[in-house]
């Protein structure tokens, strides 16, 4: 500070416009007072503080919204997809067997008979379905080892029978398919049946007669038939 006065008084002396002692003494008061309020080397003026703006404290005091997170549902694992179902089958060709049977009985009103037709669009159906939603090869793929073969076969039948009904012409040609569509449920029942008693270790019990088969194919068909045709009279 001693050396910035010396210098300004020199400065002053030297000037080519000389000043009275009296307003070089105020001059020096007046650089004294601006010195002093410089700050010194490495210090900062300090800040004012800065007050809170009204949106700030608003912000401040408003609640923290919670975020949740969701598990995404687990999608279905390949063992839970439904397996073929062969006793599926034997129900679609117990009716199917059961339906024809009953076409069969209305031969005397010749084969453009609404009986008839009725009865051979709804075997039509019942082996859609089975195609279509019971013995899908990704069904037959996941179905037990010793099943697969049954099942590839009641598919097999299936389509050769839908097959024949879409093309029908005579009679005859009912009877016909009505006699195959029994003789094939019966051995569908019993390969199915003896199969399954061998996988799980157990005793066949011995074959039945054809007359006994065509009996119990008989009463099935026609309890499926009943209520599923007194199932659609209600809708």
């Amino acid at each position: 500070l001693a050396g910035k006065l010396i210098d300004f008084g020199v400065a002053k002396l030297n000037s080519p416009h000389r000043i009275s002692p009296e307003q070089r003494i105020e001059q020096i008061n007046k650089t004294l007072e601006t010195l002093e309020s410089v700050p010194e080397v490495g210090q900062h003026p300090a800040r004012p503080p800065i007050e809170a703006t009204e949106s700030q404290e608003e912000a401040s005091s408003a609640p923290v919204a919670t975020v949740t997170t969701q598990r995404a549902e687990t999608a279905p694992q390949k063992g839970d997809v439904a397996t073929a179902c062969v006793p599926c089958a034997l129900g679609h060709f117990s009716t199917s067997a059961g339906l024809l049977n009953e076409a069969v009985r209305f031969k005397k009103d010749g084969i453009t008979s609404l009986e008839i037709i009725d009865r051979i669009a709804k075997v039509l159906e019942e082996q859609n379905t089975l195609e279509r939603v019971d013995l899908t090869p990704e069904n037959i793929r996941n179905s037990p080892e010793w099943e697969r073969d049954i099942a590839e076969e009641a598919l097999q039948e299936s389509r050769s029978l839908r097959h024949r009904l879409e093309t029908i012409k005579t009679i005859e040609d009912l009877e016909q398919a009505a006699a195959d569509t029994a003789a094939y449920y019966r051995k569908l029942y019993r390969t199915w049946w003896q199969r399954r008693f061998a996988k799980l270790g157990r005793v066949a019990e011995p074959e039945m007669s054809l007359d006994e088969a065509k009996k119990m194919a008989a009463e099935e068909a026609e309890k499926e038939v009943e209520k599923r045709w007194q199932s659609q009279a209600k809708t």
